[in-house]
């Protein structure tokens, strides 16, 4: 008796679709909600990052200086902040989708609406374990919206996009990027230390572990089969 092997599926792999496309994708049922719930998610990394107060993400350290000397939330901050972002997707040519602007939106909203209702806790130990898990839920965050393929978020279409125009690599950018954001928001008064850190150590090997669980099957995003 012969056995037939059969053949492998093949890897879930990221498109590159239009806002357009994205939509007529299909698979709307999945998408939409797990692109909410990872950027609701993303809120709850920084709200747990910011109680921690052992140092936040990088962009989170500019728009904490941000609040410091504008009567504004860090949330609020970072919805501004993702809206001048999008500013400069126009010479660079990048296209957002519904993804980008709910991106630029809904984390801000979340992280102010968790900051609500999350006190900092006093003892160290605890301190830490909220620094530690703001870092792992937020590469779950990541994975969870842009393995939805419904749009890069602002900050990663000026990362590609950087990276597209000049060349060089995106861990380069992305490491000449998150410098910057975190020399200003340390003039300006932000938090910064061993947190930020760690975010910036673990959050590409943490997003890279978890993207294949996410990922939509472009087979299925392109009128393939749904499995």
């Amino acid at each position: 008796m012969t056995s037939t092997a059969l053949p492998a599926r093949a890897p879930r792999v990221l498109t590159d679709l239009g806002p357009i496309a994205q939509l007529r994708a299909g698979r709307l049922a999945r998408r939409l909600p797990q692109l909410y719930a990872g950027l609701v998610l993303y809120g709850l990394s920084i709200a747990l990052m910011v109680r921690g107060h052992l140092g936040n993400a990088p962009w989170d350290v500019l728009h904490s200086g941000l609040a410091r000397h504008l009567p504004l939330t860090l949330g609020q901050a970072l919805v501004i902040v993702s809206f001048l972002v999008l500013l400069l997707w126009i010479p660079l040519r990048e296209v957002p989708g519904i993804g980008t602007v709910s991106n630029a939106i809904v984390i801000g909203v979340s992280a102010d609406a968790i900051l609500a209702v999350l006190d900092q806790p006093g003892a160290l130990w605890l301190r830490g374990v909220f620094t530690v898990a703001g870092v792992a839920v937020c590469g779950l965050a990541t994975a969870m919206y842009i393995g939805a393929q419904l749009g890069r978020g602002p900050r990663d279409g000026l990362m590609t996009g950087l990276a597209r125009r000049t060349g060089l690599s995106l861990r380069l950018v992305r490491t000449l990027l998150e410098i910057a954001v975190v020399i200003i928001g340390l003039l300006l008064g932000g938090v910064a230390g061993l947190g930020t850190v760690l975010y910036a150590l673990a959050i590409g090997p943490l997003t890279q572990l978890m993207l294949p669980w996410w990922i939509v099957d472009p087979a299925s995003l392109l009128g393939g089969d749904d499995r």
